[in-house]
């Protein structure tokens, strides 16, 4: 992209942090930021420290009003050289138990949304032979059990960002896949509130259990966008789990085994919050729904 100076870069789920901390530092390095969320208050927080800026509150799952945003973008900038389709949710614990419609929504929010996402901003694409950076997660490297959902949900971005990749190249245009493992995130921080969840994760062996500051993460992303990388990892060593993912998901569900029944009993005592989606985005998307309901 020849640097990022001017270019016009929208990034979903930018209310709060991954989202938040790219559209920081892609306005450091040049770049026009449209910030697209569901929480006004933060967006226009957020906005206020990138210069140049707009925010529009969006719901990613809402094609229409999506197509909104995209020609209201497109008539304010002139122009899109880059998406950045970052928003999402999580919930956890075992499928037996789960909360459907937490577990419904993630999918609905991770993949459907993703897919409509793109849709609506791809045509600006083709016109400025840009690029779009789906965010996945080590998640799709090495689904683990208790995540069903959000595994389930960055997989199929993977597998949907590599197909159309192929066929939008003949109109200039490239698509990245970002692969993260824990990263210090609202999300992250709010699947540590939960007790099975989080002792999911301290169980990881190695770096998989760790968590990982944000900002050398969203530099590592970033340069990804800056050199319309095909890959991009937010942790150097998660480039490695690529060639060996079928070893990988194989050592953790073989880990796992001894587990899972004291998972599942932490979950079911934890009660009905157990099921929510978690951390403040979640939250946010829960209230959104609810107030619609009411």
């Amino acid at each position: 992209m020849a640097g990022m100076q001017g270019k016009v870069v929208a990034v979903t789920g930018a209310a709060r942090g991954l989202g938040a901390s790219l559209a920081r530092q892609l306005t450091e390095r040049g770049a026009r930021v449209a910030l697209l969320g569901l929480e006004p208050g933060e967006l226009d927080a957020v906005s206020a420290s990138c210069p140049g800026s707009r925010w529009w509150e969006v719901d990613v799952t809402n094609s229409a009003a999506l197509n909104d945003v995209a020609q209201e973008l497109a008539e304010h900038f002139g122009r899109l050289d880059a998406l950045v389709v970052n928003a999402g949710v999580a919930c956890g614990g075992p499928f037996l138990h789960s909360d459907a419609a937490a577990f419904d929504r993630t999918i609905e929010i991770n993949l459907l949304g993703s897919v409509r996402t793109l849709r609506a901003f791809l045509p600006a694409l083709v016109a400025s032979k840009g690029y779009a950076l789906q965010i996945a997660s080590l998640a799709a490297l090495a689904p683990a059990p208790g995540m069903a959902a959000y595994c389930a949900s960055k997989s199929g971005v993977e597998a949907f960002a590599e197909c159309v990749r192929t066929e939008v190249a003949w109109h200039g245009v490239d698509i990245g896949i970002a692969y993260l493992s824990w990263t210090d995130t609202d999300m992250v921080r709010g699947a540590d509130e939960h007790p099975d969840m989080r002792d999911a994760r301290q169980n990881l062996p190695g770096v998989l259990g760790k968590t990982y500051p944000v900002e050398p993460t969203v530099h590592a992303l970033c340069d990804g966008i800056e050199r319309r990388c095909a890959h991009v990892y937010g942790q150097r060593w998660v480039r490695n789990v690529r060639p060996i993912r079928g070893l990988i998901t194989g050592l953790l569900h073989f880990g796992a085994k001894r587990r899972v029944k004291g998972a599942e009993d932490l979950y079911i005592a934890e009660g009905p919050a157990a099921g929510a989606l978690v951390g403040a985005g979640g939250r946010a998307d829960t209230d959104r729904r609810t107030s619609k309901v009411a």
